[in-house]
């Protein structure tokens, strides 16, 4: 098995140990290198449908440890991602050389098929990550359940497990990559001109599924209203927020930020977020509390951009940092 050399510090704020080098200093660059021009990992993945309570279904892709384990890591995307995103794929394989069975949760609508209801998925919509974890307890074989999501599935696993009053014994930890805990404040953060091409990006493919869910459901949703849909806010004011029973755009960040629910969370969980990341606020960085809580470990590396820990092609330091939180009692 591969780990970093260094062990884990007691004290839950790290100095890292990431080093970028070169051009990869720049977070821009190492964002958009690490999400466009890496080469993708190969990885063998086996798709298992589930259908939920509300008749709509969510596909898993799985992969599974050369040698027999009872460890399973889930895996949650970002913001319009899906199982295949490169940086998925890339923490899948290494999850799998270093004895773990891979569970990579494609959203609702994010698996290459529109879903079925007008609901779709969102930063806080954590009854269907319940539904994923139910299915894989009813399987009676995994015995340690750990949680990794990156950016929007960063939040989304925070959220659920500070929420839960009562987490299932198997779930013993979870890692935050790149996380926005608070979406208002990340929101303005991709609002400001050195972002525009990644808000850009985010609102064309969403504005894209909005066209396709609408002629499922033209009582909701029709050209009229797409056409006011201009910024990631409206989205959410026009879709998100109403799709999804909240009241506007602000409701739904407010209620579904995750910085809130840290305090309620008993096991252990990682945090890395880097600081020249342009998509996270300040609120993203929770130095104080992860002072006054020995369970929650924040690293804030110097630089690394958004999911752009590059450390070599072939591995990426946030996927050996993910193995080694994991495999340290």
């Amino acid at each position: 098995m591969e780990y970093l050399s260094s062990p884990i510090p007691s004290m839950p704020h790290i100095t890292s140990s990431y080093i970028a080098q070169g051009l990869f200093k720049n977070g821009h660059f190492s964002t958009i290198y690490s999400a466009k021009l890496r080469q993708g990992p190969k990885l063998l993945q086996e798709r298992e449908r589930i259908i939920l309570a509300d008749d709509d279904f969510i596909d898993l892709d799985w992969s599974y440890s050369p040698s027999p384990t009872r460890k399973v890591a889930i895996l949650l995307h970002g913001l319009e991602g899906n199982a295949q995103r490169i940086y998925m794929r890339g923490h899948a394989r290494k999850l799998i050389e270093n004895g773990w069975d891979v569970c990579a949760i494609n959203y609702r609508g994010c698996s290459g098929e529109d879903n079925m209801s007008y609901t779709s998925y969102n930063a806080g919509k954590t009854d269907d990550l319940q539904t994923v974890i139910s299915t894989i307890l009813h399987k009676d074989f995994y015995t340690d359940i750990s949680l990794v999501g990156f950016s929007l599935g960063g939040n989304l696993l925070l959220k659920y497990l500070g929420e839960q009053p009562v987490l299932p014994k198997q779930i013993s930890k979870g890692i935050a990559i790149s996380a926005p805990l608070n979406l208002k404040g990340s929101l303005s953060r991709l609002e400001e001109s050195q972002n525009w091409i990644y808000r850009t990006s985010f609102l064309y493919n969403l504005k894209k599924k909005y066209k396709i869910k609408m002629e499922k459901h033209p009582e909701y949703m029709n050209m009229g209203i797409l056409k006011n849909i201009k910024s990631l806010k409206d989205f959410d004011d026009i879709y998100t927020a109403p799709a999804h029973g909240f009241n506007d755009a602000y409701d739904y960040y407010d209620k579904n930020s995750s910085l809130q629910f840290l305090p309620n969370i008993r096991v252990p969980i990682l945090i890395l977020n880097a600081l020249n990341d342009t998509f996270l606020s300040p609120e993203c960085y929770p130095f104080t509390l992860s002072e006054k809580r020995k369970n929650i470990y924040l690293e804030t590396p110097k630089h690394g951009g958004h999911v752009g820990f590059h450390q070599t092609s072939e591995t990426y330091y946030s996927e050996s940092r993910t193995v080694q939180f994991l495999n340290t009692n």
